[in-house]
């Protein structure tokens, strides 16, 4: 029997499964560290992933609602990708990132956990970051708090 401590997890769990989209909920509430906003643009937002996969995992979303590629208008296209490189070149900077996965899972039938509101995954990896527990374990070793590297990276943002 495998048995993995995750009290992290446990928020998330209990919680009630409330209806609507936690992206517009986030950029609709003013407590940016509490829901890990990091930097607010013209037509995108910058947020770290609650639940990441790595050190470090940001988002970028649009703040309008939309699903598709096709309805982000060229303003918010545009600004996607030049906050998307932003946040690579300040985590390789911040955190020492050696390398990045970035990307979008669109619909459901591609993994997206959250089909109606459009956002970018930037994950940052660093070599040697597979060892043994993902491999073995099944296990994925967190070793940062979420509000100290909020703590850490707003600043290195909002510069």
């Amino acid at each position: 029997m495998k048995r993995i401590w995750a009290p992290w997890r446990i928020e998330y769990i209990l919680q009630s499964k409330k209806e609507g989209c936690f992206l517009c909920d986030i950029v609709d509430d003013d407590r940016d560290r509490n829901n890990l906003l990091l930097k607010r643009h013209e037509h995108v937002y910058l947020l770290m992933n609650r639940y990441p996969y790595n050190n470090g995992h940001l988002m970028v979303a649009p703040y309008r609602h939309i699903s598709t590629l096709e309805d982000l208008d060229p303003d918010e296209s545009d600004e996607l990708m030049k906050v998307t490189r932003e946040a690579v070149r300040t985590l390789k900077k911040s955190i020492r990132a050696d390398g990045f996965n970035i990307g979008m899972n669109l619909g459901k039938v591609a993994g997206a956990g959250l089909e109606d509101h459009l956002h970018m995954h930037i994950v940052p990896r660093w070599n040697g970051d597979t060892n043994f527990m993902p491999v073995t374990g099944e296990t994925k070793v967190m070793p940062q708090d979420l509000c100290e590297l909020w703590d850490q990276l707003h600043p290195a943002f909002n510069a």
